[in-house]
């Protein structure tokens, strides 16, 4: 029986394979994959868990942000009352202030026109009165103003009494 290259080729590969199950090749590579998937089953529920907590926060935080909004809103909205509320009660003054200033220049208005009569009526008064003298002094002799002179100083006393 000859031996050639094949046949010490199929040797080899027993001897090979013998070894390998001898040392447990199979046994170490299974555990490695093992360790292997278990390293990544660890990895993928991490990642799992990680996205979980992302998902809470961004639920948290768009919550939060929803809150904020409506604050803001409310706030927008009670800036908008209260400067309507300011604008009123600024015209409602305003209008009294113009009401009270237009009153007290009608007030000024009738004073003036009241002493501008009295002015004119002494004015009047005092033009008849020189109008009379003039009258009465080219008119009345020496007894007529006797006369008058005696009777205004008895209407004088009478009331002096």
């Amino acid at each position: 029986m000859a031996f050639d290259a094949t046949f010490y080729a199929l040797v080899g590969l027993i001897l090979f394979l013998a070894l390998v199950a001898y040392l447990k090749v199979p046994g170490m590579m299974g555990s490695q994959l093992d360790k292997r998937a278990a390293n990544i089953r660890e990895e993928l529920d991490e990642a799992k868990r990680l996205r979980e907590e992302a998902q809470a926060l961004l639920a948290e935080y768009q919550q939060k942000r929803k809150e904020a909004e409506a604050d803001a809103a409310n706030i927008v909205a009670a800036a908008e009352r209260e400067a309507a509320s300011l604008t009123a009660e600024a015209k409602q003054k305003t209008e009294e202030f113009v009401a009270r200033r237009n009153a007290l220049s009608e007030q000024k208005i009738r004073q003036a026109e009241a002493d501008a009569i009295g002015s004119v009526r002494a004015a009047a008064v005092d033009l008849a009165v020189a109008a009379a003298e003039k009258v009465i002094a080219a008119k009345a002799d020496a007894a007529t103003r006797n006369a008058l002179f005696s009777d205004a100083v008895s209407q004088v006393k009478t009331r002096l009494n």
